[in-house]
């Protein structure tokens, strides 16, 4: 867990964040963050491990599905994604912390949403390419899973390049 937040502030906005994802998913959700005065939860989601405990702020203690490729690094947020995060969001009015969470990805999202009672959930949508569109089918769209088991609002932040998003370097 990040430590740029101050203590737990009531209805956070949750965003997910992975490698290589476009920034303008993390700069919007820390504006609604900003206009809502709460704190925002950047979120990665390990679909490799299970969550064995959690705690009420989200946090989750998580195991290897096969013990026999268990790396304890992939327990801990990636620290490549929290450099980009800190480099985005370190000197913003707003507070933020990150989480690693565990298992499918819309399903952590969910639960976590649900445990620190998020305003709403934020993750960024697909390129229309070939890749993302194979890729929805074998494994389907996180927004489009959230948006049929989530009673709370998702926000899908597109990921298109285009004007100076095109200039941004993705999270790493």
């Amino acid at each position: 867990m990040g430590t740029h937040a101050q203590p737990q502030q009531p209805h956070p906005v949750v965003v997910g964040v992975s490698a290589g994802q476009p920034p303008q998913v993390v700069e919007q959700a820390a504006e609604f963050a900003a206009r809502f005065g709460t704190e925002l939860v950047c979120a990665h989601v390990n679909p490799g491990r299970f969550a064995t405990a959690e705690s009420p702020d989200g946090s989750v203690l998580t195991a290897p599905l096969d013990p026999d490729f268990a790396d304890e690094h992939d327990a801990a947020f990636d620290a490549r994604i929290a450099a980009g995060l800190a480099e985005l969001l370190d000197g913003s009015e707003i507070p933020w912390r990150t989480l690693a969470l565990a298992g499918d990805v819309p399903t952590a999202l969910a639960h976590l949403a649900d445990t620190v009672d998020a305003s709403m959930i934020i993750v960024g949508g697909h390129a229309h390419t070939l890749g993302g569109n194979i890729q929805d089918f074998f494994t389907g769209s996180v927004a489009l899973a959230l948006t049929r088991r989530q009673s709370r609002p998702v926000v899908v932040i597109p990921t298109h390049s285009g004007g100076d998003a095109a200039l941004s370097r993705p999270l790493e």
